[in-house]
């Protein structure tokens, strides 16, 4: 075991130590300048997915809206709580505004990935698709690309699918402790129940459920936000001047200064919204859509809700309280969020924070395993094959939050990530030409009057797709 977990750290110092996250912000920031800062351009058109006429009117279809609250689901976890905190307490409040940076650049990354794997979909039904890097690579670069794919599979299996799962439940199993004094081992039964009522669904019943759940989590976290920060009002310009100035050093907060604001606000930020790191095209490529472009720009929409709105919320949170001290020692984590909350609003906000961890972390659960079994997929859609992974996730999930060491058993979860995000960086790169070309397709139907744009699969009868997944619509 000793040897593994070093055979592991060194991959996790190879990827997430030196090499991944200046490769992240650099290639986004590429993609920004090449496609003419396209997150920029169509950031109006982000918000028409929020309108019920611009979403599937068949119920068994998932529409660009859930696809959307799904991947919000996933992005949105325990880390927009207890990672920002950990953030502001290692890099100063410096962190958030390279938080921000990185989410800006992120949206285009996010927007390309995601248009590439509804591309590159299958339909597996007369309501469903299924699709994501993986296929992307089969089918974008070619079969015998298919190690490739594999090499993402496994990785997304381990660390979403197994690793992150035991994560969330033991996040939730602690705030139901620590908030409501309920034994993990009754968390962990009903965590387990309520998992596998969901999973068992498949992706549409994970869908419908984050329909519910998202707005929910997200709304609600939101308004105790706001709330503080209409108490403190007065304070907000001084909070953003400390932002700004930490981050460029000229106040420094911590050790470190200017450098680890970088890196903390650019780690949170990749970590909390996920883009480029190849996790959330395997929900963009479920919604059912009329161009590619389309659901890349919802997802480009998701990073925009999950760093910019939600991670923001919670540094303001705990920025415009009397408990945090810059540079000083001992609180973190959500413990820094939970006391910042309740010196504002009362010990009653603690109670408020568990049941919002408790949210975050289930709509994580229900993601992670879908993103599971789509890259179980490219091995075996055999329906035995899915249910022992549904059994195993639902047995994670529950050994998770039932007993807080488990949790070490996973330490694999973050060099898997990482070795995941390098192989989804080096399709993108590959793919980014088609990339470009399904942009400018959408940009001239725009320009020639169209409002909302269509793939024509004729104009791309080149490349391997599944021209069922496009038929031509009026």
């Amino acid at each position: 075991m000793d040897f593994l977990e070093l055979i592991f750290t060194k991959i996790g110092d190879l990827t997430w130590g030196w090499s991944l996250i200046p490769i992240l912000v650099v290639f986004g920031v590429f993609i920004t300048l090449a496609t003419g800062f396209v997150q920029v351009q169509f950031f109006g058109r982000m918000f028409r997915v929020l309108r019920k006429s611009n979403n599937a009117a068949d119920a068994d279809k998932i529409s660009a809206r859930e696809a959307l609250l799904v991947s919000v689901g996933g992005r949105v976890g325990g880390g927009n709580i207890a990672g920002v905190a950990v953030a502001i307490t290692l890099g100063g409040p410096g962190a958030v505004f390279w938080m921000w940076v990185v989410a800006l650049v992120g949206m285009a990354t996010s927007l390309v990935e995601c248009s590439l794997a509804q591309l590159f979909k299958r339909r597996t039904g007369e309501h469903s698709f299924r699709g994501g890097p993986a296929l992307s690579i089969i089918h974008g670069l070619g079969k015998e690309y298919k190690w490739l794919a594999g090499i993402y599979a496994v990785c997304l299996i381990a660390a979403f699918g197994f690793g992150f799962n035991a994560f969330q439940g033991n996040t939730v199993a602690g705030a139901m402790l620590d908030s409501f004094h309920i034994a993990r081992s009754w968390t962990a039964i009903g965590l387990a129940i309520l998992a596998a009522i969901i999973i068992f669904g498949g992706i549409h019943r994970i869908a419908k459920a984050s329909d519910v759940i998202v707005p929910i989590m997200a709304v609600g976290y939101l308004a105790m936000a706001l709330v503080i920060i209409v108490l403190n009002i007065s304070e907000v310009p001084h909070v953003l001047s400390m932002i700004v100035k930490n981050a460029f050093g000229i106040e420094q907060a911590v050790g470190g200064g200017m450098g680890a604001a970088i890196m903390q606000g650019m780690r949170r930020g990749l970590f909390s919204n996920e883009a480029g790191l190849g996790s959330a095209p395997n929900v963009a490529a479920t919604a059912e859509v009329r161009h590619p472009i389309s659901q890349g720009i919802t997802q480009s929409f998701s990073v925009f809700i999950d760093t910019i709105v939600i991670c923001s919320c919670t540094a303001f949170v705990i920025l415009l309280s009397d408990v945090y001290v810059p540079g000083a020692e001992g609180i973190d984590g959500v413990a820094l969020t939970q006391q910042s909350v309740t010196s504002e609003l009362g010990n009653w906000a603690q109670y408020y924070l568990s049941i919002a961890v408790l949210l975050f972390a289930f709509s994580s659960i229900i993601y992670n395993y879908y993103l599971g079994e789509n890259a179980l997929s490219v091995f075996s859609e055999n329906p035995i094959a899915i249910t022992i992974l549904r059994v195993a996730v639902v047995g994670i999930v529950f050994i998770g939050a039932l007993a807080p060491g488990a949790t070490d058993v996973f330490f694999f979860s973050d060099p898997m990530m990482g070795v995941l995000a390098l192989v989804n960086l080096l399709a993108i790169m590959m793919l980014f030409p088609v990339a470009m070309r399904l942009l400018r397709d959408f940009r001239a139907q725009l320009k020639a009057g169209i409002d909302r744009p269509v793939l024509d699969p004729d104009m791309y009868a080149d490349l391997d797709i599944d021209r069922s997944a496009w038929e031509k619509r009026d």
